[in-house]
């Protein structure tokens, strides 16, 4: 079975492409079947995925499977939440981003600092799939002062799981991915589909 990735991030295909290379599932950047990136006019992360699976269905006629995910702060009701590629202005600048959270959080003291990873993973066998499968998984920790280490990308560096006791850019890349929002809900996803598929 072929899915198409809604997404064109290249990191995220491969990742993808290693948990179901046990299931006999073909995935395919959306990019690579000339489809252009969706605009995620949604109002929460289910909502955006569901916008990007669809859009990629509908260009591809293939299952499309999509991601949204972010990270969300106790302190700032939820903030950057749905913006956090593009909490600074320009999307993707993970250094301007998080500077602007580090500004953000400066007078909020060290028990108010508590934070989560969260994605969600939307799966649609065809573009009208009245029943999409959806899957979660979120990663709380809290928001370090200063960047910490040099692995990872986005907001790890600030990004720290006290039973860990390490900033998710110290961790080794295989031990992050078993712990994290996304290797949470991949885990989920890969169980849903040995299910169903």
């Amino acid at each position: 079975m072929k899915l198409v990735l809604a997404s064109s991030n290249h990191g995220k295909l491969e990742e993808l492409r290693g948990l179901l290379a046990d299931t006999g599932i073909e995935l395919v950047a959306q990019s690579d079947l000339g489809v252009e990136d969706a605009e995620e006019t949604g109002a929460t992360f289910v909502e955006n995925a569901l916008i990007k699976a669809r859009h990629a269905s509908l260009q591809t006629g293939l299952p499309a499977l999509a991601d949204d995910s972010g990270i969300c702060v106790d302190a700032l009701d939820g903030a950057p939440g749905l913006y956090s590629a593009r909490y600074a202005g320009e999307h993707g600048n993970a250094e301007r981003n998080i500077d602007k959270l580090l500004e953000a959080l400066d007078d909020v003291d060290g028990e108010r600092r508590g934070a989560h990873f969260y994605c969600v993973l939307v799966l649609l066998r065809h573009a009208d799939d009245p029943q999409p499968l959806i899957v979660e998984g979120e990663w709380r920790g809290e928001i370090l002062r200063e960047r910490r280490g040099n692995g990872g990308h986005g907001y790890d560096p600030v990004f720290f799981d006290p039973q860990r006791g390490q900033s998710a850019a110290e961790m080794p890349l295989e031990d992050k991915n078993r712990i994290s929002h996304r290797g949470k809900a991949l885990a989920g996803l890969k169980q849903r589909l040995l299910e169903t598929w």
